[in-house]
């Protein structure tokens, strides 16, 4: 156990997430993944034993604070060593402000922000004993700028950013790198496909993200020297009007 380290991806859904598990795991981390339903990690725990790698999928809810705390020193004291946290739950709707109830509002904020603080807290007090660590924070457009129909998603993916910048500032003299990636784009998935096919048609001209990509991004993040961190990037394809 003690030659090895953990990779901890919350949100490992089947693009991004997914895709983030399986790069480290050929790295040789050991990979652990969450879902709220551990079910629905069989296939990429499957994949990752199937190429190799080591994984186990947990069932977790991000929201929940006893969740993250066991899960983390489940994590530390039967697995690994936890390296590097990825914080990646989306919780993306969309609602005219007049039309978003404040149930709407407050589960999103939930999702995308305060599990993100839960799971960055924990990672932090995992690692900071060691003296090193990755705490990386999964963004989108939103991070950056409301619009229509996005108050909710937009302030929670406000208040995600601005986690991640006091965490870099409070965790980075004691060399734990935060960053926060914003990914502006439409990412090869099964609902880009059924419901937006036109944008779709674009992935043959590499208008549409490969979660593989995203995922080599991460991997270039952890490996940087502490003298030249990148704390914030963007991710996205030469379609994006941004």
């Amino acid at each position: 156990m003690s030659n090895k380290k953990a990779i901890l991806v919350v949100g490992a859904g089947d693009a991004t997430g997914g895709a983030i598990a399986r790069r480290f795991a050929r790295e040789g981390y050991i990979a652990c993944v969450t879902r709220r339903h551990a079910d629905k990690l069989a296939p990429l725990v499957e994949q990752i034993r199937a190429e190799g790698g080591e994984a186990y999928g947990f069932a977790c809810d991000a929201r929940k604070e006893e969740d993250t705390v066991a899960l983390i020193e489940r994590i530390e004291r039967e697995i690994a060593p936890l390296e590097v946290a990825i914080f990646n739950i989306g919780a993306n709707v969309r609602f005219s402000v007049l039309e978003t109830t404040s149930r709407v509002y407050f589960k999103v904020w939930e999702m995308a922000c305060f599990g993100g603080f839960l799971m960055g807290r924990e990672a932090a007090r995992a690692m900071l004993p060691r003296g090193h660590g990755s705490i990386f924070f999964t963004g989108a457009t939103a991070s950056l700028r409301g619009r229509d129909g996005m108050s909710a998603f937009a302030g929670a993916k406000h208040a995600l950013r601005a986690l991640a910048q006091s965490m870099a500032r409070e965790l980075g003299p004691k060399n734990i790198h935060v960053a926060h990636l914003v990914v502006d784009a439409a990412i090869d998935t099964d609902f880009i496909r059924e419901n937006f096919p036109d944008r779709y048609a674009t992935k043959q001209d590499d208008g549409i993200v490969n979660p593989e990509h995203i995922a080599d991004t991460y991997w270039m993040l952890h490996q940087q020297p502490r003298d030249a961190w990148t704390h914030e990037l963007d991710i996205r394809p030469w379609i994006e009007p941004w």
